[in-house]
């Protein structure tokens, strides 16, 4: 098992995981229209950044647009609309919860070794719910949860046909593109096209880190990891996420975590141990870059 794509893994969701102090600063923002300019300041860095690494990227073509159009739709689009309209019908731990059982239908999605995958996918999952705490939240809050849950897989799974063509930087560029364009047309739409004259430059600042780290990085060392390590190793690192977030709200000041959080600290890393140790005679096969 190679380090390398471990840690790229595990980077991208300590980025992912800080975001939720930052994101919190967008809930009286105009959200759509500052998900439209994140997204496409996300696109500009990774596309200089194929321009200074002499990275080709290829048009996507037959299914691969289609494949890509679903990362965005369902990955982006839908995942952060349930999160925004969730929040109003659940605590964040219930959607935090819903994010935290993603290992599981990863490690059925993924091949080698799945029962030890599975098992290690469940040791991580039971990790993140103890670290997140369970919440309340109405019928409502619920059917959001699910659709949160459904999307952050999807945005994995929707994008492993066209790693191996594309690339974790081609997916990447392609994503943040579409999300661009599709947030900027529904932000339109729903916020009105005067909506960028009530942001902030506080709004700005946080639209920012969320474009560089959580996105233009994140997104590359994500995919990264997912092609050499397959979806269902990978997928164990999103526990990493909500031991980021607890972390974080401790450093920016916050109380330092309970008993049970320390507890679900430790058990997410017996599973990654658990999963990211498994014998190297039943490798789960990575997805060649092309």
């Amino acid at each position: 098992m190679k380090a390398l794509p471990i840690l790229a893994g595990a980077t991208g969701m300590v980025f992912v995981g800080g975001s939720v102090a930052v994101s919190g600063h967008l809930a009286d923002a105009p959200n759509l229209t500052i998900q439209a300019f994140r997204y496409a300041v996300a696109c500009a860095l990774l596309l200089l950044w194929a321009s200074r690494t002499r990275t080709p990227l290829h048009r996507p073509r037959g299914a691969d647009g289609l494949w890509l159009l679903g990362v965005t739709v369902a990955g982006l689009l839908i995942f952060n609309i349930a999160l925004v309209h969730g929040a109003r019908h659940a605590e964040p731990a219930v959607l935090g919860v819903a994010v935290a059982c993603v290992p599981i239908l990863l490690a059925l999605g993924g091949r080698g070794p799945k029962r030890r995958i599975l098992l290690a996918a469940a040791v991580v999952t039971l990790g993140a719910i103890l670290v997140e705490g369970l919440g309340r939240a109405d019928r409502i809050g619920v059917l959001w949860a699910v659709v949160t849950f459904v999307c952050e897989a999807l945005f994995t799974l929707l994008a492993v046909p066209v790693l191996g063509r594309h690339g974790p930087l081609g997916v990447s560029v392609h994503a943040t593109w579409m999300a661009a364009v599709l947030f900027g047309v529904t932000g339109a739409v729903v916020e009105g096209p005067t909506a960028v004259l009530r942001v902030h430059a506080d709004d700005v600042l946080a639209g920012a880190y969320l474009a560089v780290a959580v996105t233009a990085v994140a997104f590359l060392l994500w995919y990264t990891c997912v092609t050499r390590l397959g979806p269902g190793r990978a997928g164990l690192l999103t526990g990493v996420a909500p031991i980021s977030a607890a972390l974080t709200g401790m450093a920016l000041g916050g109380p330092a975590p309970d008993p049970l959080v320390w507890l679900g600290i430790a058990t997410v890393g017996a599973g990654l141990a658990l999963g990211l140790t498994a014998p190297a005679r039943t490798p789960e096969p990575a997805l060649a870059p092309a």
